[in-house]
């Protein structure tokens, strides 16, 4: 029971009594993928019920759909359902807020994840008008991880949900407006004016623009991977690891900090746990990688290549596996696979307008300025960021300071 209602508490798996939302639909389907990926990224909590295993549902849709078998069909809290919707009237029917209340502020914030909360605290204590602007939840990826304890102030560590849930709660006292389930589409900036569009088709003006929109993980780019996302192939294991309670064998691919971490997250669900590396050594902490090596449904191969996904009946089945030394292939059986293999940055709205490296990441000067007039940059998007949480956090300060400096000398201009 304690096990469950912590996963009530992060949202991403069940729903309880006072919220029964519930997702009907089937695992071939990709707009029931496209749904649940939806209602996960936005930490909504939901129940999952896949037709192929309780066919006893498909009156109940047929019913709700005037005989059509329409999937997704989402059953919500107030008796009423959606079928098949997209992701703008999911969001409607959430509540979520999408359009800001005015359409110039002193600084936009692009991303809502620890960098941009703490960038946006700093900004409107000093009495600055904020806006954040964030396509998934508030939080980032801090806050679909199970557990941080390397965040100084928590000796016992705390859950990511709750980490995050504190920034927004503490931005928001001090009046900072936040939308999510909103993409930046462009950003255009001349000295002393920036206007950010958006996936809504709004447009807001700032004096200064803060990019904060951090990095997702990196695909395997192995056959077979594309058509099985959300269908056995996952990048969020706190967000999907909870479906594969019970099964035998579900694969990490990456042996890094959060391959790990995310592996032994995965022991509470699954009978074992296999992290596949590509080198010949694992990258992770030794405190980390003595954790796995020692626990008992936790098994580690180095120096191996995921050359296939293989599916059937739309859902994962095996992977294919090469042995980088001998060459030799052989199939995997697997369930589920879960993949962290590295970042990529969350730069493609800016359309080549904006200094990049060669790795995609946005460089910046000493005062965290990008190449774009009043467009600054923090946090794990930023070239030559240490991906790391507290590291984050004090870029969205250092940066929120800078921003100051930057509109006092407009003003003075």
């Amino acid at each position: 029971m304690q096990e469950d209602n912590a996963n009530e508490r992060r949202g991403y798996l069940v729903a309880s009594e006072s919220q029964p939302l519930k997702v009907i639909g089937a695992a071939w389907c990709p707009d029931c993928r496209r749904a649940k990926a939806f209602l996960s990224e936005q930490r909504v909590a939901f129940e999952w019920i896949d037709l192929e295993e309780h066919p006893e549902e498909i009156e109940l849709v047929e019913r709700l759909n005037g005989g059509s078998r329409t999937i997704p069909t989402i059953l919500f809290p107030d008796g009423t359902h959606l079928a098949e919707p997209g992701n703008d009237e999911l969001a409607e029917k959430l509540g979520l807020a999408r359009t800001a209340s005015s359409s110039h502020y002193d600084v936009i914030v692009v991303g809502g994840g620890p960098t941009g909360l703490t960038a946006s605290i700093y900004g409107a204590r000093e009495n600055l008008r904020v806006l954040i602007i964030e396509k998934s939840a508030p939080g980032g990826q801090a806050g679909v991880t199970e557990r941080l304890d390397n965040y100084p102030g928590f000796p016992d560590g705390v859950a990511g949900y709750e980490l995050a849930d504190r920034m927004r709660r503490q931005a928001e006292r001090y009046g900072v407006e936040i939308l999510q389930a909103v993409a930046v589409t462009s950003v255009d900036a001349v000295p002393g004016r920036v206007e950010v569009t958006t996936s809504t088709g709004d447009a807001y003006v700032a004096r200064a623009v803060l990019l904060a929109t951090g990095s997702v993980y990196r695909r395997t780019g192995a056959e077979g991977e594309s058509d099985l996302i959300g269908a056995g192939v996952h990048f969020c294991a706190t967000c999907d690891g909870p479906f594969y309670r019970g099964v035998d064998e579900v694969v990490v691919i990456g042996g890094g900090n959060s391959g790990l971490e995310e592996g032994l997250f995965l022991t509470q669900f699954a009978n074992h746990v296999t992290v596949l590396e590509y080198n010949e050594q694992l990258g992770a902490s030794r405190l980390l990688q003595d954790k796995v090596r020692a626990h008992p449904k936790m098994s580690v191969r180095t120096n191996t290549k995921v050359t296939k996904f293989v599916g059937a009946n739309a859902m994962l089945e095996a992977v294919e596996l090469e042995d980088r030394a001998s060459g030799e292939v052989e199939t995997h059986a697997a369930s589920g696979a879960f993949v962290f293999v590295g970042l990529e940055p969350n730069t493609a709205f800016l359309n080549g307008r904006a200094t990049l490296d060669e790795r995609g990441f946005l460089v910046s000067d000493e005062q965290f300025r990008t190449s774009l007039p009043g467009v600054f940059v923090a946090g794990d998007v930023r070239g030559g960021s240490t991906k790391q949480l507290a590291s984050a956090v004090g870029e969205g300060a250092a940066a929120s300071i800078q921003i100051r400096y930057y509109l006092d000398k407009l003003e003075n201009a």
